[in-house]
């Protein structure tokens, strides 16, 4: 048991250390199926325990990235299980683009993306629905993970011939541009997908999205944060919004805020909120007393809604303008001689938005319609954002008798936003920063430690250095002395090999005969001055050829095979009668004998070849 324990401990102190260190936290992670992985990188490593492994991680940083991976995992494809991506592109997404503006814009979130095959495969279906204009000018798709080295190969966008396979070739044709052996995903098309680090158990969700894949990526976490993540996905999602999940992980038993439209194929909507209704009149507070009448009443309830920063448009059962507000006057450019006025022929029924089928939707689906985000220039030149919701009005016998239009302006809010994202951004960049150099000075230090002990190691090694040079020293006196009588022994030595070479050339040059010695490769080593008088080539010009290569006026091919002989062992010596023509051009008659030349215990070492012309008295050579 208390070694159990004590492994335990070990693996806990090594969560802590990569939180510590790299700024990922997996302590929300299933300890079996995670411990499982983190011993996978450590029997790679050849490491046996936890805390040896952490120590391993910190001398070999690369290891970092192989463990993340191993974590991570990071499997994805594109159109990962086919007849669920069919779904979502024949059911979910027309059902998705149905009863929206033409003109509202369209999020979606790809959470878990690791290298974008997910996204990209989102973004393929969404421009095939809307067509690539359409597409480029509403869509956004967010394409988030926590493995950096993931995204930043979701953002190069290529892949190879082996990734694009699951891919329908229409589809690989339209979006695709071959270069290099690699596919690029469509440059205009890839503009509209933002990748970014995102943590979902840490950092906030993405808002106001209408289909969010998050696919495999729940089932690595305990029940108590995937219910955390789930909750901040039901915020994220706009009412009606799509949920994708993938097929190891089931949400029934999780989440209320989901009701599922598929089951089998893991496809949920989010629960839409209950329609506010909005009766018919206001209630008033206090009985009516002499100042309190209904005049007065309903006097101060005009009065009120006319003040109302919020810009506010009422329509009745028949659709006509019943009421606008002063902040819609200006904001629409809207007179009084509008009121009365069939609101299908006022600008503000289709400018900023289309607002006449979303009346009609929240009025026959008896529930409040919402659009985010929608941009209008004022008359006066003005730039805003706009949330406008729709609620239907109800009376008191359920009967719905016209619909609210309410324009609330967020441009101030959604600049604060973009500036806490920026902020949020830079901050994360200089957190990275100061880590990063946290850690380059605490190298540093390490170093500097390293670098005293060595250099008192060296100071060590340096006097012992020392030591051995002085016996070097005395070394070299007594090897410099045994060189100089070495020098002396090969100038001896070399007098006397000169004088054997003079001795032997002497010998060579008194045969009055030519005299030629080759090696075993027939090779010449010797050629007396007789060969030089007959054959017109001084030894310093043949000297190491062939002797079968050089023409010399000798029929050189009948010396072969007595040549053979010698140079076998046989002791036979052959004499030729050769007819041959001297370096002045004139027929003599020679004759010639091989016999072994032997050399340093080797008999068969090389052979001569003595020449004599016939006037001259032959003389009999015998093997040296």
């Amino acid at each position: 048991m208390k070694s159990e324990v004590s492994h335990s401990e070990q693996f806990e102190e090594l969560l802590d250390y990569l939180k510590r260190s790299r700024g990922f936290d997996f302590t929300a992670y299933k300890r079996s199926s995670l411990m499982r992985r983190v011993q996978k990188r450590m029997q790679a490593a050849g490491i046996d325990s936890f805390s040896r492994y952490g120590d391993f991680l910190e001398a070999h940083p690369q290891e970092f990235i192989q463990l993340f991976n191993t974590i991570l995992i990071n499997v994805t494809s594109f159109f990962r299980d086919p007849l669920m991506w069919e779904y979502i592109g024949r059911e979910i997404i027309p059902s998705m683009l149905e009863g929206r503006d033409g003109n509202s814009s369209i999020r979606v979130w790809s959470a878990g993306c690791s290298s974008g095959e997910e996204a990209y495969s989102l973004a393929m279906l969404l421009a095939d629905a809307l067509g690539e204009a359409n597409f480029r000018e509403r869509v956004k798709i967010y394409a988030t993970d926590v493995d950096e080295e993931a995204l930043s190969e979701g953002r190069l966008a290529t892949y190879s011939e082996q990734d694009v396979k699951p891919i329908p070739e229409s589809l690989v044709k339209r979006y695709f541009e071959h270069s290099n052996g690699r596919y690029v995903f469509h440059r205009d098309l890839r503009r509209s997908i933002i990748f970014g680090r995102h943590d979902l158990i840490l950092d906030p969700p993405i808002s106001r999205v209408a289909l969010l894949a998050c696919r495999n990526t729940l089932m690595y976490f305990n029940a108590e944060v995937q219910q955390r993540i789930l909750d901040r996905f039901a915020f994220g999602l706009h009412d009606g919004g799509f949920l994708f999940l993938g097929k190891a992980e089931m949400l029934l038993a999780r989440s209320n805020a989901f009701t599922p439209i598929d089951v089998k194929k893991r496809i949920f909507t989010k629960v839409s909120r209950q329609p506010v209704h909005l009766r018919n009149g206001v209630a008033m507070a206090g009985p009516r007393g002499e100042n309190n009448d209904v005049a007065t009443i309903d006097r101060l309830r005009d009065l009120a809604l006319q003040v109302d920063p919020t810009a506010q448009i009422v329509v009745d059962k028949a659709r006509t303008v019943i009421f606008a507000n002063e902040r819609a006057r200006a904001l629409f450019g809207l007179a009084g001689s509008d009121i009365g006025r069939a609101f299908h022929d006022l600008e503000v029924s289709y400018r900023p938005t289309e607002l006449r089928s979303v009346i009609e939707q929240a009025c026959s689906e008896r529930r409040s319609v919402n659009l985010k985000d929608i941009e209008w220039t004022t008359p006066a030149g003005e730039r805003l954002v706009l949330d406008v919701f729709v609620f239907p009005l109800i009376d008191g016998t359920a009967d719905t008798i016209g619909a609210k239009v309410l324009f609330r302006d967020v441009t101030r809010a959604r600049q604060v936003e973009e500036d806490l994202k920026n902020s949020r951004q830079e901050l994360e960049t200089a957190t990275e920063e100061l880590q990063s150099t946290n850690e380059e000075l605490e190298t540093t230090n390490e170093e500097l430690q390293s670098t005293v002990e060595e250099l008192e190691t060296t100071n060590e090694e340096l006097q012992s250095t020392n030591e051995e040079l002085e016996t070097m020293n005395e070394e070299l006196q007594s090897t410099n002395e045994e060189l100089q009588t070495a020098n002396e022994q090969l100038r001896q030595s070399g007098d006397e090999l000169n004088r054997a070479s003079a001795f032997f050339e002497n010998i060579l040059n008194s045969f009055h005969g030519g005299l030629i010695v080759v090696d075993s490769e027939l090779r010449i080593q010797a050629w007396n001055s007789k060969s030089e008088d007959l054959w017109g080539l001084r030894s310093t010009e043949v000297q190491g050829k062939h002797l079968m290569n050089i023409d010399i006026g000798l029929p050189v091919d009948r010396l072969r095979h007595p040549l053979r002989q010698c140079l076998s062992g046989d002791s036979t010596f052959e004499r030729l009668d050769l007819g041959a023509t001297n370096r002045r051009g004139r027929a003599i008659e020679l004759l010639v004998s091989c016999a072994p030349f032997a050399l340093g215990g080797n008999p068969t070492w090389g052979a001569i070849v003595a020449m004599e012309e016939k006037t001259a008295t032959p003389v009999r050579t015998s093997p040296v």
